[in-house]
């Protein structure tokens, strides 16, 4: 927002800028005419000039993180499929590792996969329940996840789950949330528990009435969808950035990382890409989304199918 602010006290990227939150604005509804775009371009190129606001970046979590992010796409406005590149600032190396040595550390680790025969995510749930902020939040999100939206209808409000979800994994210590949702587990009870951390009948799964079930979206249209919405296209641009794969890196991140890719994927809970693992026998994880009828696009549908079920990145 500084970079903002710099802009509009200057008459000439004023201008420009505020020709480009029309064009965002509008590009947010309905593509625009060619006449349209054509214009809305040259204003893009014409602010390349300002480098404040080309390379200004986002805190995650923040009070006015929607405001910034809406800022980072303006200037973006036309770059829809632009996911290689977090609009997020950089964790400081510290905060990193301590997130590296937190519990998050062991929590995969094969040696803690079975304690004395302990359900581990019994222990994780029972040890955020001990923690005020934890219990409470989780509490709050759960609520908000399994509350029906009227008397007569069994559907959730998704987007008051989906901001319950957010609070939660923005305000609690990784080392609590980290553990309810990367327990691990050697039984489908456990399983069971894991894959019901984040409520999934509401958080990403579609109720036409009742309990009645409607098939899965296009993994296509959920990105689509995913992109005309600033905090979601930003966290899933987080997520690519920060768990693109490698086969040449020990821990089989680019961004040698670990840590830093299960932050970003938690940062997709609470958004319409919210993942989630497959089965309560399993540790794959998924989108809620089918490349069926994909047709000639079968390809880039794949694509995001494997972010999750074939990423070195995130596996290890």
């Amino acid at each position: 927002m500084v970079a903002e602010q710099g802009c509009i006290q200057e008459p000439s990227c004023k201008g420009i800028y505020r020709l480009l939150e029309y064009c965002a604005a509008e590009e947010a509804v309905s593509p625009l005419s060619s006449d349209a775009r054509l214009e809305c371009l040259e204003a893009q190129n014409s602010l390349q000039h300002y480098h404040p606001l080309q390379v200004c970046k986002c805190q995650r979590g923040s009070r006015r993180e929607d405001h910034c992010l809406k800022v980072y796409w303006t200037v973006r406005f036309s770059a829809y499929d632009e996911y290689e590149v977090s609009p997020y600032e950089e964790l400081k190396l510290n905060l990193v590792r301590n997130i590296e040595v937190s519990r998050m550390a062991s929590i995969m680790a094969a040696s803690s996969v079975v304690v004395d025969g302990q359900n581990q995510c019994l222990k994780a749930a029972q040890d955020c329940g001990l923690y005020e902020k934890c219990g409470s939040l989780r509490s709050e999100y759960v609520v908000a996840c399994t509350k029906r939206a009227t008397a007569t209808d069994n559907s959730c409000n998704r987007q008051k789950c989906h901001k319950a979800l957010r609070r939660f994994l923005e305000r609690v210590p990784e080392e609590y949330s980290f553990a309810l949702l990367f327990c691990p587990c050697s039984d489908t009870l456990c399983g069971e528990r894991r894959r019901k951390t984040i409520v999934p009948s509401c958080s990403f799964e579609e109720n036409a009435r009742g309990e009645e079930r409607v098939g899965k979206p296009n993994c296509l249209s959920l990105q689509s969808y995913c992109s005309r919405d600033e905090l979601c296209r930003s966290r899933f641009a987080d997520f690519q950035h920060n768990c693109l794969p490698s086969s040449l890196s020990a821990s089989g991140c680019m961004r040698e990382s670990r840590a830093m890719c299960l932050k970003a994927y938690t940062g997709l809970i609470g958004t319409i890409m919210t993942p989630n693992y497959v089965s309560n026998s399993s540790k794959e994880v998924s989108q809620w989304c089918t490349c069926e009828g994909s047709g000639n696009e079968l390809q880039g549908c794949q694509r995001i199918q494997h972010l999750f079920s074939n990423n070195i990145c995130l596996r290890k």
